[in-house]
């Protein structure tokens, strides 16, 4: 078994041969009984052999195809929705938001957490903390009535006194939810019902020493296997000093690819720690790839293997600095971005290896984009982003992809969160303003924008707004700190405008 990628199809074993933090649940009384499936790669088991290659030969045809899980027209199922770089293929939107021309459909309020929810066949599900548990809470996307909800006990405390809520969104495939909360606790549950199918303490079963602000990286699926940026250490890592991750080491764990159906791991690799960068996937030249903008550098290998291609570094120096901008993947080219130091990076990838395009002057001040827990949008040779490590520095920004010039920034907007749709940029600030803006490299051009209000007029997005705003069937889901609010931003003749649901 090599260093760089140590590969288990099937279960992976401890020394002694029993499974490993995996806890499979919810099974008929007449499931419960059965044996579960033995390691596949036995020499001289030729039915184990043949199962193996069938299953990897599945994975990986329908990965040279670029297939994703069958999905409803208008879902949104993942975090930065089902292409994975925040754009909608939605049209018909409404430009004018004045005198209430961006109606509320309807709000509820929501428990501690930070990320936004996910759409799927009509159902709106959102990952929260309520006291001493997390919860999966099942809506209706058209009224924002519960349908169901799923719940698990955690403990998690920040340790600089951000919520304890979950960061990551859940992830839809098919008839299956995936949670990983701030924890590290990862649950496949029915989508049905929220019946637990199996979960992993993923802290405790490879031995991950808290990040700054928990868990924060939202996994991928990609064909059978669901792949997590966990970032594991060794047990001599345990007892670092609280926060001194300069001083923990990995084990090999930086990324971990479980099978989606039984939470078995399939392969785990790279000595990274985990950082608040979600994981790419992308098809390049007719092969898959995955991108993990991990704490210290970039990763790009096969989903369908986890061979590594490459490592390049990147980073700013401080300690109490994290990665947490999605890479952004254009044909063969990938750009990175982070807000503490160095800056946005742009790369060519090769299978075995990489170019370096451009990057900003490791010398000069000036950087061409520094998204911090934000991502940027790529539109038409363009990219566009919120650029700017805190509030006040904060800047609206537009730049040329292939030089990283700047061709536009404004400032005043604060930090914020971009959703491309039918030709325009809806930004969701921290403060819960909404701003409708055109996609136009050449100035900043301000369409519309609202701060939207209860029927008292108090706001009804109060700061930290922190998560990309998302659509779904003509629908807008936004929140902010303890609110979601869905409106109606692409007009439909069935819809009912303004009847908020005040639950």
């Amino acid at each position: 078994m090599s260093d760089e990628c140590s590969q288990v199809f099937g279960p992976e074993l401890l020394p002694n041969g029993n499974k490993s933090g995996i806890e499979h649940t919810g099974f008929d009384t007449d499931e419960q009984n059965m044996p579960l499936p033995t390691p596949l790669l036995s020499i001289g088991d030729i039915t184990a052999k043949w199962t193996t290659w069938l299953l990897l030969a599945t994975v990986l045809l329908v990965q040279m195809a670029g297939l994703q899980p069958a999905a409803v027209a208008g879902d949104w199922p993942r975090f930065l929705g089902p292409t994975g770089d925040s754009k909608s293929v939605e049209t018909g939107i409404r430009t004018d938001w004045s005198n209430g021309g961006l109606p509320v459909l309807w709000s509820r309020p929501l428990g501690e957490s930070y990320g936004i929810g996910v759409v799927s066949q009509q159902r709106y599900y959102q990952f929260d903390r309520r006291g001493d548990k997390a919860q999966l809470l099942c809506l209706d996307a058209l009224t924002g009535d519960p349908l169901w909800e799923f719940e698990y006990p955690t403990d998690y405390e920040d340790m600089y006194g951000y919520n304890g809520g979950p960061r990551c969104s859940p992830l839809i495939d098919e008839d299956r939810a995936y949670l990983f909360g701030a924890e590290g606790m990862l649950h496949c549950v029915r989508t049905t019902d929220g019946r637990v199918l199996w979960k992993i303490d993923t802290a405790e079963r490879f031995g991950v020493v808290q990040n700054f602000f928990g868990v924060g990286s939202n996994p991928v699926i990609e064909g059978r296997l669901l792949i997590v940026m966990v970032g594991g250490s060794p047990p001599q890592s345990q007892t670092v000093p609280r926060g001194a991750l300069d001083r923990v080491v990995g084990d090999n764990s930086g990324i971990v690819a479980f099978d989606k159906m039984t939470g078995q791991v399939v392969y785990r690799i790279t000595d990274e720690l985990a950082s608040y960068a979600s994981l790419k996937l992308a098809t390049i030249d007719g092969r898959r790839w995955c991108f993990a903008f991990a704490r210290g550098a970039l990763v790009g290998f096969e989903p369908s293997t986890g061979k590594v291609d490459f490592h390049y570094p990147w980073r700013s120096s401080l300690r109490e600095s994290v990665n947490a901008s999605v890479p952004v993947v254009v044909n063969d080219q990938v750009f990175i971005s982070e807000a503490y130091g160095p800056g946005s990076s742009l790369l060519q990838v090769r299978p075995g290896g990489y170019q370096v395009i451009w990057s900003d002057p490791p010398r000069s001040r000036q950087r061409a984009m520094q998204t911090h827990w934000n991502t940027a949008v790529f539109h038409e040779g363009f990219l566009y982003g919120s650029s700017g490590r805190h509030t006040n520095q904060a800047q609206l920004r537009c730049i040329d992809w292939k030089t990283g010039e700047i061709q536009w920034s404004e400032p005043g907007w604060t930090l914020g969160s971009l959703l491309y749709v039918d030709g325009h940029f809806v930004h969701l600030g921290e403060y819960g303003e909404l701003l409708l803006l055109k996609a136009n490299p050449e100035r900043f051009e301000q369409v519309a924008v609202v701060r939207p209000v209860d029927q008292d007029g108090q706001p009804l997005l109060r700061y930290p707004c922190w998560a990309a705003p998302i659509l779904a069937d003509g629908r807008l889901y936004v929140r902010g700190r303890d609110r979601v609010v869905c409106f109606q931003l692409v007009p439909q003749q069935d819809a009912s405008p303004g009847a908020e649901n005040e639950e």
